[in-house]
Order: C-alpha cells, then structure tokens, then sequence
C-alpha cells in the first residue's frame, strides 16, 4: 500500500499551481489601483458636495487660501455669518487621499478643481502615480 506522492506528482501539481496563478495574479494585482482611483473619486465628490453646501450657505466657495479647510473651520467669521457650528462636513479633520497625502483645492473665480497627486504625492506621473482631478471624475 502507497503512503505517500511521489516526486513526479509533486512537481505535476506545483506546475499547475504556477499555471493558474499566471492565469490569475495579473488581474487581481491591478485592482488594488483601481480601487484607490473610485475612493479618490468619492471622496473628491464629498468634497465637492460640502463646497457646495458652503456656497449654498455663504454665496461664494472659500479661496484657494482658505482652502478645504474653511469645509471644517470658519477662516473668516466676519466674512462668512451664516456658516455652521459644525462646519460642512461630518469630521473635525479633513480627508486624505488612499495614499496619505492631502487634497488640493483651487479655485479659478468660483471654477473650483479638487487635486489627488497620486501614489507618490507629486505633480505629473503616469500610472498609479498619475493626478487625479475632480473634473475627471464627474460623469
């Protein structure tokens, strides 16, 4: 009675397990980028949904100085009376990108853009490390 694999059969088996991980690794590797692509797009709409709702309240979106941050902290109680006591979004602090580094935000005379750097935090790219911008977002 055989107790056990031979040689040949191990090596049959490790080949087919190399053979479906081919098959299959390049397509999960990819989603992981993907998926950071979609959350900065959902969280650059929150943002733009906040900004919104400021503009809605106060009549103008902040400047490019008082940047997201005006979406939690009121940069100018003279200026903007009817802003609320807990700000415009649901947090004290604002969001960062899937990879850690702060949005930008610019606004172009009420044309306002929202700015993800990418993975390596940096203007240009391509890949993973491409800027992703609220205005490619939108559908």
């Amino acid at each position: 009675m055989r107790k056990g694999f031979s040689l040949l059969e191990l090596m049959i088996v490790i080949i087919i397990l190399g053979l479906l991980a081919s098959l299959v690794l390049p397509n999960i590797i990819g989603q992981g980028e993907r998926a950071k692509e979609k959350l900065v797009c959902i969280q650059m709409k929150n943002l733009k949904n906040a900004l919104d709702s400021f503009k809605l309240e106060e009549g103008t979106y902040p400047s490019t100085e008082e940047g997201l941050k005006a979406l939690i902290q009121n940069p100018n109680p003279q200026k903007y009376k009817n802003y609320p006591e807990k700000g415009f979004l649901n947090s004290k602090k604002l969001p960062k990108d899937p990879w850690g580094h702060n949005y930008i935000y610019v606004n172009n005379g009420g044309d306002i853009e929202i700015i993800s750097l990418g993975a390596d935090g940096k203007e240009g790219g391509s890949g993973e490390n491409r800027d992703i911008r609220l205005s490619e977002c939108q559908e």
